[in-house]
């Protein structure tokens, strides 16, 4: 007789939590890419850390091409992540009253980070601040 055993999570079959599966998933792999390349922009190339100061991150927002970069690894690292703890809240807390408030808690500051972050990236005014 064979006793199959089952470790973990089984793949949800369809519905909001296929399509959470789903995004936990693919945004990992984007913000191993977004943020591989911005340790290795921000810390390894050229002088490495030592040039990053304020001058830095002014020239460098600039472009909106890296306000973009900034602001999706931003998004995608808070929603990957309340998304991550979602599903803890679930597999751990039992009480669903409990289990809501966490969920509603963690969504809650989580938005209100994310929407903290999209106006610093997107109002801060480079030629507001004097060159160094």
């Amino acid at each position: 007789m064979s006793v199959m055993r089952t470790y973990g999570r089984q793949r949800p079959v369809g519905g909001f939590e296929l399509w959470s599966w789903l995004f936990m998933r693919i945004s990992g792999l984007l913000l191993v890419f977004l943020a591989v390349g911005h340790v290795l922009i921000m810390h390894v190339v050229d002088e490495g850390v030592d040039r990053v100061n304020f001058a830095f991150v002014q020239l460098r927002w600039q472009s909106m091409f890296w306000r973009t970069w900034d602001w999706m690894m931003l998004w995608l690292a808070l929603v990957h992540g309340i998304n991550g703890l979602r599903v803890v809240v679930m597999d751990y807390v039992r009480p669903p009253g409990v289990r809501l408030a966490l969920n509603v808690f963690f969504s809650a500051l989580g938005f209100a980070l994310f929407l903290l972050g999209t106006v610093v990236v997107f109002t801060f005014d480079p030629s507001a601040w004097p060159s160094p």
